[in-house]
């Protein structure tokens, strides 16, 4: 028999503090009813003797310490989990919000999950077509891979989450195993209303599970919205061998929950008032993506976050890029210039993309036009550089097409609308017609036989 604490020692923003308790453990959930009938969840976040802090999902306004009572569960925040959560909409800690039934299963999960042990992975190969020229070509997404998208306020990142989404088609994925689980933190609610019309307008909604803490939920739960997102993922990628992709937008908002419990709990805080700890529980949930080796199943993880001030050497951006594969870096100055998606291709990459690109995969010249492509556009900000100095018109010949072959390929190769699904074959075709702006003797990165097979310039 659980006892219950009918007084509670103090309450201090989302925390509430009892002493004297007896038999609990770190994680553990806390029932509170109040006075007026009211039911909210908490979690027990730290133990000190017999004393235990518990962080209240829905805030503590309204309580006070004479007016609750508190019960623990002996376990910590679970998930019933079935096939039946696709095409289904729950709030941060897995509670319906589409007006529906909760799922009823035996099957119930931790949302706690623990990170997938290095020795169980299955290398990452198998290329995922997005659809969008810049990322296929230049920065590859690989099934299993974590991807993030290091964006700005006000930038076009929720759109391009919606087309990867809509677009994204893997090897062997048919509607039948392949979802989506989308975990969304601290977001509008006209953001939420966005994404759930347009999956719905796609016709992906039944294959889409949706975790939503919107920006006037408490912040407490903001902290469990992407573990119920990627254990949802777990589950239909491990127990049902479904390929999984997992959207979660927006990380700043979590890491600044983070900071804002960490700076309640009085802990000591580390650079920009983040907590130290900040890298590992990151990591927590990033590493939870990947495949393991015996399962057929997968999760592959595109995390979104706003970089404060679009300062890329923020913590957060910074941490992700060291546990992460890679990044999509959009860009303020081409989203001004009206180029959808504005993705800045030079401090973007995808770690893994050499090994899920080539013949086997995509096709026999896409490393090497990769290569080509990135060397020739970083000369064009070399020359743009000297073309504001000098001007346009004093520039050599050479310099002038460089110019120009910058302008094409921002203006045709990475925009593109976000209803246009290309085929890898169509966006390399693509890549090889702006790059022949190009004289044979400026693409140093190709071999001599796959100029002489693809290139569609003037013969020279």
């Amino acid at each position: 028999m659980r006892k219950e604490y009918l007084k509670l020692e103090k309450v201090e923003g989302p925390l509430i503090v009892l002493s004297n308790i007896e038999d609990v453990a770190y994680d553990e959930m806390a029932n509170i009813k109040l006075d007026n009938g009211e039911l909210r969840k908490g979690k027990v976040i730290k133990i000190d003797g017999s004393n235990v802090v518990v962080q209240v999902f829905e805030g503590t306004a309204g309580i006070s310490t004479h007016n609750v009572s508190v019960k623990f569960t002996g376990e910590p925040l679970t998930l019933p989990l079935s096939k039946e959560i696709l095409g289904r909409t729950f709030n941060g800690i897995g509670e319906p919000m589409d007006g529906a039934y909760q799922i009823i299963s035996q099957d119930k999960y931790n949302v706690n999950g623990r990170p997938i042990n290095p020795v169980a992975r299955k290398y990452p190969r198998d290329f995922i077509q997005t659809g969008v020229s810049a990322i296929d070509a230049l920065m590859t997404l690989i099934r299993g891979q974590k991807l993030p998208i290091f964006s700005g306020n006000g930038i076009a990142h929720n759109e391009l989450a919606v087309q990867i989404v809509k677009q994204a088609k893997i090897e062997g994925a048919t509607n039948d195993n392949f979802a989506v689980v989308f975990g969304a933190m601290g977001v509008r609610h006209d953001d939420a209303s966005y994404f759930m019309r347009s999956f719905e307008a796609a016709g992906v909604l039944d294959h889409v599970v949706m975790y939503l803490n919107l920006a006037d939920d408490p912040i407490t739960e903001r902290i469990s919205t992407p573990r119920c997102a990627l254990t949802a993922a777990e589950y239909l990628a491990f127990e049902h061998d479904m390929h999984v992709l997992v959207i979660l937008t927006d990380m700043t908002s979590y890491s600044e929950a983070l900071r804002e419990i960490s700076s309640t709990r009085g802990e000591v805080p580390s650079r920009k008032g983040y907590p130290g700890y900040l890298y590992s529980d990151l990591s927590t949930i990033y590493e939870r993506a990947g495949m393991i080796k015996g399962k057929e199943g997968s999760i592959t993880l595109i995390p979104i976050l706003t970089m404060p001030n679009d300062d890329i050497t923020h913590p957060i951006p910074d941490l992700t890029g060291f546990i992460t594969e890679g990044q999509i870096v959009l860009n303020r100055e081409l989203n001004q210039k009206g180029i959808y998606p504005p993705i800045a291709i030079l401090p973007s990459l995808s770690r893994l993309m050499k090994d899920g690109i080539g013949a086997d995969y995509t096709r026999d010249d896409h490393a090497d036009l990769a290569n080509q492509i990135f060397s020739s556009y970083s000369k064009v900000q070399d020359v743009r550089s000297l073309a504001q100095i000098i001007g346009e018109d004093d520039l050599g010949d050479i310099d002038k097409l460089f110019l120009k072959f910058g302008r094409a390929f921002e203006e045709k190769f990475v925009a593109q609308s976000n209803f246009e699904n290309r085929s890898i074959a169509e966006t390399l075709d693509l890549g090889w017609k702006i790059l022949s702006i190009l004289p044979k003797s400026e693409l140093d990165r190709l071999k001599p036989e796959m100029i002489e097979k693809y290139y569609k310039g003037k013969k020279e």
